[in-house]
């Protein structure tokens, strides 16, 4: 029983061993196989390179002999120096000297008014009256007292020339009259202020008071305003104090009345205003046919700059990099125009243009059309 049991132990163990060994050879039968494909593998994608290597010289060989399909088509602008000039624009108003507010010199009640609004006036035209019952009063008595002592300075006149009476009579009938006759310019005066008149040419643009009501030299009566002569105003900034002068061309442009003008600077204020970092300008102009309103906003365009031998080229053109700002220019290289990226340094701009400061030369040929599909050293087939 014993051997039977160690037989049968042996056997075992061979049986595992060789399952083992089994185990083992296909292992390494699967690596195996595994490399070999990667061996495979390998040797395609270096067959396929091949066939690219071969298929780019191709390409390139007729690129080489087909240049023109390499190039691009642009339109070039030989540069020259042009007057160039910078304006800005800053808003003004419409003002008048003579927009009045009228009031009577005297108080009292209106009795009459002679104007409507939209008349057109002159100076010294009546355009209302007040009540002036008690003054006409004291202007008859007074010239009924002046009769009198006009009579009795006329006696004692004659008496004194003849030697009668007394010098101081003759000088008291004389103080008396011409006494007065002062007072009476007085009144007279008085009743002249009790008019109202117009203190300028103009157009009676409101009525503010009614018939009936009462006036005083406090008390706006009416508005009269001449529009003939209009001025406009604006503030300039500082920083245009010395390219802004007396005498200088000035485009007004009126946005509502849909017109521009070009009138003449009149005057630039001699004080800068302290909290706006400012100075004003004004600007007379005539108003034919008096469309022109006070109070109207107006935009006035001033030259700050101007050179007549400036390098001007379109603001589009430039383009900027990490180095700076920069264009394309064609240059001609054995026979061929070829595009050159050239940097340069800008200065002012004004209505899609700049100036160039520096970097660009009379002649030199901008590429104007097509910039944007070139690079530096790309062939070039000018259209122009």
């Amino acid at each position: 029983m014993i051997l039977y049991r160690e037989t049968m132990a042996k056997n075992i163990i061979r049986v595992v061993v060789v399952s083992i060994i089994l185990v083992l050879h296909g292992c390494g039968a699967r690596v195996a196989d595994e490399e070999q494909d990667k061996r495979n593998q390998l040797a395609e994608y270096r067959s396929q390179m091949d066939e690219l290597r071969q298929k780019i010289a191709q390409l390139e060989y007729e690129l080489d002999n087909n240049s023109d399909r390499s190039r691009v088509n642009v339109e070039l602008n030989d540069l020259k120096e042009t007057v160039f000039e910078h304006f800005i624009e800053v808003m003004g108003r419409v003002q008048s000297d003579r927009n009045l507010i009228v009031r009577p010199e005297a108080a009292g009640n209106i009795v009459d008014i002679l104007v409507k609004e939209g008349d057109y006036v002159r100076k010294g035209d009546i355009m209302a009256r007040l009540n002036t019952n008690a003054l006409d009063r004291s202007i008859q008595e007074m010239e009924v007292n002046l009769d009198l002592a006009n009579t009795m300075y006329e006696r004692q006149a004659k008496l004194w020339n003849q030697n009668i009476g007394s010098e101081v009579q003759y000088l008291q009938a004389k103080s008396n009259k011409e006494s007065l006759e002062r007072r009476l310019e007085g009144l007279q005066a008085q009743r002249a202020m009790a008019v109202v008149k117009s203190p300028v040419n103009g157009v009676v643009d409101e009525v503010i008071q009614k018939q009936g009501e009462m006036a005083g030299p406090s008390i706006p009566f009416a508005r009269v305003v001449n529009v003939e002569q209009l001025y406009v105003t604006a503030d300039v900034a500082e920083r245009h104090l010395t390219s802004v002068r007396s005498g200088d061309s000035v485009s007004v442009r009126f946005p509502v009345l849909g017109t521009t003008r070009t009138e003449t600077i009149n005057r630039t204020s001699s004080v800068i205003d302290a909290d706006s970092r400012t100075f004003r300008i004004r600007v007379e102009m005539d108003n034919p046919g008096n469309r022109i309103k006070p109070n109207l906003m107006a935009v006035l365009q001033l030259r700050t700059y101007r050179n007549p031998e400036a390098l001007v080229v379109p603001s589009i053109l430039i383009k900027q990099d990490f180095t700076g700002q920069f264009l394309f220019v064609a240059e001609e290289e054995n026979g061929n125009y070829v595009s050159r990226k050239r940097y340069i340094t800008t200065g002012l701009n004004h209505n899609n243009n700049t100036v160039v400061e520096s970097g660009l030369y009379p002649g030199d040929k901008v590429i104007t059309e097509g910039f944007a599909m070139v690079v530096d050293g790309t062939l070039l087939n000018v259209n122009n």
